[in-house]
């Protein structure tokens, strides 16, 4: 009973933080163009929250260049997928492999038959298929426990709301929106604060699944170890070879990934301190063994 209380209060705590992420976009609108700007915002919110469901892992896909990757080219690798999907109880997603040398992964979809996982070219250098397999646990946990719709809308709707920051700051700067004159701290909420106010709700949406998909993914591939060495290996590369794209997107992947030196995104965890992670993992395998 305590697992179910605990999963509706994750999914109504879900729904909170999503819901203010839509205020927050909705408000920027009123900023950029007044109260036309926000009769215009909600009916894109709406759109938008609508193209998001059936599109964001699409998205998100496409704004890594994934690739899809057929069994011919990694049999290993759908063989592991194939098991693992079976030992979850959910359909195989689809594969894909992102053209970065950052070591991560992260998975998507809006329903575990409408699913995908996604691997950059780094990990497969980084990891052996022992601590791939961990990982790849990991990722279809999400799946499994339905995190990555939720994630992938708050990642557009992060991305989104970063963007409009920018277009209402400059179309107040200049003149060009809203009601008034510019206000000067205005203009720097616009500019700072929103894009903060997203990334932290966003944290408070990732982390407490981060541990779920670990615990998951662990019974599921039953070698706990084998995701902790890859956690280990992951954080110590993730702190050396950045991520190109964009902080909005953080919290989908396995690891925090270091986008640039001066980005916000650093500034901010969108996933638990790796140290803990390990540290449960290690508990739990002395629980399986």
């Amino acid at each position: 009973m305590g697992a179910i209380w605990y999963n509706i209060l994750m999914k109504f705590r879900t729904v909170i933080l999503l819901s203010l992420l839509t205020v927050l976009f909705l408000w920027i609108g009123e900023a950029l163009g007044g109260r036309s700007g926000l009769i215009m915002a909600i009916i894109f919110a709406g759109a938008f929250n609508f193209l998001s469901y059936w599109y964001s892992d699409k998205i998100v896909l496409s704004l890594y260049r994934a690739k899809e990757l057929s069994p011919e080219e990694a049999p290993e690798i759908h063989r592991i997928v194939e098991e693992l999907a079976a030992s979850a109880g959910i359909p195989k997603p689809k594969v894909y492999i992102v053209p970065q040398q950052a070591p991560n992964a992260f998975a998507t979809g809006r329903s575990p038959s409408h699913a995908a996982v996604a691997m950059t070219e780094g990990i497969l250098q980084a990891l052996d298929l022992r601590e791939l397999r961990g990982v790849l646990s990991h990722e279809l946990s999400h799946i499994k426990n339905r995190d990555t719709l939720v994630q992938t809308i708050a990642a557009t709707l992060g991305a989104a709301i970063t963007f409009l920051a920018r277009m209402a700051y400059f179309s107040r700067f200049f003149g060009f929106g809203g009601d008034d004159d510019a206000n000067p701290l205005e203009l720097l909420v616009l500019l700072i604060l929103a894009p903060i106010a997203a990334l932290l709700i966003q944290m408070a949406i990732s982390r407490s699944r981060e541990y779920l998909a670990d615990e998951t993914g662990a019974k599921i591939s039953r070698d706990p170890m084998a995701l902790a060495s890859a956690l280990e290996k992951l954080h110590y590369f993730s702190q050396r070879i950045p991520m190109r794209g964009t902080p909005a997107t953080s919290h989908l992947f396995i690891v925090a990934p270091r986008f640039s030196a001066s980005s916000l995104a650093n500034l901010f965890a969108t996933h638990p301190p790796v140290e803990k992670r390990i540290e449960r993992l290690r508990r739990l395998a002395g629980e399986i063994t």
